[in-house]
């Protein structure tokens, strides 16, 4: 081999490794995917068949990427006129006042459901150490400023569809007992819980139906089938997507729209438009 195809032979395979890490930088974290699926609900009332549930999680404003890649995804989601939305927590990154400025004017683009919005927390919303209440109070403050209808710990009841908003596993609020000891099985439910780990605690009281969850990101990378390298989750099952829970409790995982650090590989930003069926 001459000098120069060997230079030219490095210079090709700088390239080659080049350009994955540019992608995964610079491409796929901005490349929003609205994922479509189907969410057959028992007990949904005839004439919420066929209406749209958006869930959006994970926003995670902050210093890491720039939030108005949020407010146009949000412009895109609002052509799609979902009738209920939901957000399953991790508004910001660290929650101090700059984030929380940058919260307050993502939000003021905020996608809201014709029929009604709700959300719930996560462990990020609570700060340093997931403790600070007093910032989490002030989210949700904001959020309900901007016409999301905050569930924690609580439930609501919404043109025959119900809802009901776990606090995050990880933060001093997490009391599901609070909400679930009131359960009731002949309604149409939908459980809102940040951090899918809280599945395989014993507070569900018999509860039969979908869970909506974030909080792992899909790992932001991974190469399926082989290794999906950090999840903040006890439980390594609980990556992404539709987990059957084999006990009448169906999971779905969002990958997030946001991100804690801007790099993603086979793990695009999510929007998740569910289809209710009976």
């Amino acid at each position: 081999m001459t000098r120069k195809l060997f230079l030219k032979r490095v210079a090709q395979a700088g390239i080659l490794a080049l350009f994955p890490s540019l992608y995964a930088w610079q491409i796929e974290p901005f490349w929003v995917e609205f994922v479509e699926k189907k969410l057959p609900i028992k007990n949904l009332p005839q004439d919420l068949i066929g209406k749209k549930l958006m869930q959006i999680s994970d926003l995670h404003v902050g210093n890491r990427f720039d939030p108005k890649f949020l407010v146009d995804s949000f412009q895109k989601a609002k052509l799609l006129n979902p009738d209920f939305v939901v957000y399953t927590g991790d508004f910001v990154n660290k929650g101090n006042e700059t984030e929380l400025a940058q919260l307050e004017m993502v939000m003021k683009q905020a996608v809201l459901g014709k029929l009604g919005t709700f959300g719930i927390l996560g462990n990020h919303d609570y700060g340093k150490n997931w403790k600070n209440t007093e910032q989490a109070s002030r989210i949700s403050e904001m959020l309900e400023n901007h016409g999301i209808s905050m569930l924690n710990n609580q439930q609501k009841s919404c043109d025959g569809l119900h809802f009901i908003g776990f606090e995050d596993l990880w933060s001093p609020n997490f009391h599901p007992e609070k909400v679930m000891s009131a359960y009731d099985a002949s309604k149409a439910n939908i459980v809102l819980c940040h951090n899918p780990d809280a599945c395989d605690k014993d507070i569900w009281n018999g509860y039969q139906g979908w869970i909506l969850s974030g909080h792992t990101h899909g790992g932001q990378c991974r190469i399926p089938g082989f290794v999906t390298p950090i999840l903040p989750v006890k439980n390594k099952n609980y990556i992404s997507g539709e987990i059957d829970l084999l006990d009448g409790r169906m999971l779905y995982i969002n990958r997030a729209l946001g991100h804690s650090f801007q790099v993603r590989f086979m793990v695009r930003p999510e929007i998740t438009v569910f289809t209710l069926t009976s």
